[in-house]
């Protein structure tokens, strides 16, 4: 068939990825792209790197010490997450999964309210939504890639300039729901940007077994709209891809699917052991392209960052453990009543009559006896 008309050869697709930085901080030449980023932007964004990867070992060790039932850690994603995090506006909305707890951090939410939820002290999240325009962790594989794309087609009706952000693993591109999201974005042109950390494996399955297309990024095509490839553990690229995405979706010209090629240093979730399907030298070539010491020797090498900023964010990064330990350990359950608070603003009257139960039952006395 190669050669004839009409047949479209998967393997004629591009499989590179946009790089910005190479793994020595030095800067790729001749890319078309260039970071608008002034030099408090890069101390910033290399602050919530620095921060994020701080809270998510406390996460991972307050796991490990029995304080919470199950985490899933980020480490690694940092580049992803923040690059694309710092090419939202404020008004724009995310759409999490559940390790996205660098871009929680961006949108003001104490990585506090987010652990409640893997103590089981809480069901989604301690935040507002609203206020921190941030949609609870999503659990389920993909979900979260219709409310984006929901949110974002309401948002275009409304004649909002509002951009929502739609983030998931490549796991979640094996998931129904993923196909669905893609779909009615496409056909709506909804002002949406989804963000698939391609982090190389959907729990202990390989990318290489989930797929047989040549990148993520290409699914896009058959949706009608743009998919790009992007180095994941390159902030600057991340950012800029994003950049792009998020203007052309403002501007009204409908979705695009960013594939940030990275890799999950850590284990998919506490719950299971990635030396059982992940080799020495796999865990050592990603090592070496560890996203923040990229981005640090970058800042060294152009002079922005010194070793006192250094010192102030590694101070304010156990700050910020120490919180995050003081908060959880020992933390007991939330008042019951809280599970009907936050569910409905006018509660259905079934919903009531369930509220009075529980009261009824915690305070010792059955329905029929009051």
């Amino acid at each position: 068939m190669e050669g004839r008309r009409g047949i479209v050869d998967p393997s004629s697709v591009p499989t590179e990825t946009i790089q910005l930085l190479k793994p020595d901080g030095t800067l790729v030449p001749d890319t078309g792209y260039e970071a608008d980023l002034k030099k408090d932007d890069l101390l910033e964004i290399y602050r919530y790197m620095a921060l994020a990867r701080r809270a998510d070992l406390e996460g991972t060790n307050l796991q490990r010490q029995g304080e919470l039932g199950v985490y899933t850690p980020l480490i690694g994603q940092e580049a992803a997450q923040v690059g694309t995090g710092y090419a939202l506006d404020e008004g724009d909305w995310i759409f999490p999964s559940y390790r996205e707890m660098a871009l929680a951090m961006m949108r003001k939410i104490d990585p506090v309210d987010i652990l409640h939820l893997f103590r089981g002290t809480w069901h989604g999240g301690m935040w507002d939504p609203k206020e921190h325009r941030f949609a609870m962790y999503s659990v389920p594989i993909a979900t979260q890639a219709l409310h984006a794309a929901g949110f974002a087609i309401a948002a275009k009706l409304d004649g909002a300039k509002t951009v929502a952000l739609g983030c998931f693993g490549d796991g979640a591109t094996s998931e129904g729901d993923f196909h669905e999201a893609m779909n009615f974005a496409g056909v709506w042109q909804a002002p949406v940007v989804f963000l698939c950390q391609n982090n190389q494996y959907a729990i202990s399955l390989p990318l290489s077994k989930q797929t047989a297309a040549p990148t993520i990024a290409v699914k896009a095509i058959g949706y009608g709209f743009p998919g790009v490839r992007v180095d994941g553990n390159d902030v600057l690229a991340c950012y800029v891809v994003a950049q792009e995405a998020v203007r052309r979706a403002r501007e009204g010209n409908g979705p695009t699917l960013i594939e940030a090629v990275t890799f999950r240093i850590g284990p998919h979730s506490t719950a299971d052991d990635p030396t059982r399907y992940r080799t020495q030298d796999e865990m050592d070539h990603w090592g070496a392209l560890d996203p923040i010491s990229r981005f640090s020797k970058y800042l060294e090498l152009e002079g922005i960052i010194t070793d006192e900023f250094k010192q102030k964010v590694d101070d304010e990064a156990k700050e910020l453990a120490t919180h995050i330990r003081a908060e959880i350990v020992g933390a007991g359950p939330r008042p019951a009543h809280e599970l009907f608070e936050f569910v409905y603003s006018e509660p259905s009257d079934i919903l009531r009559r369930e509220e009075w139960l529980l009261y009824e039952e915690l305070a010792g006395r059955d329905e029929e006896g009051d």
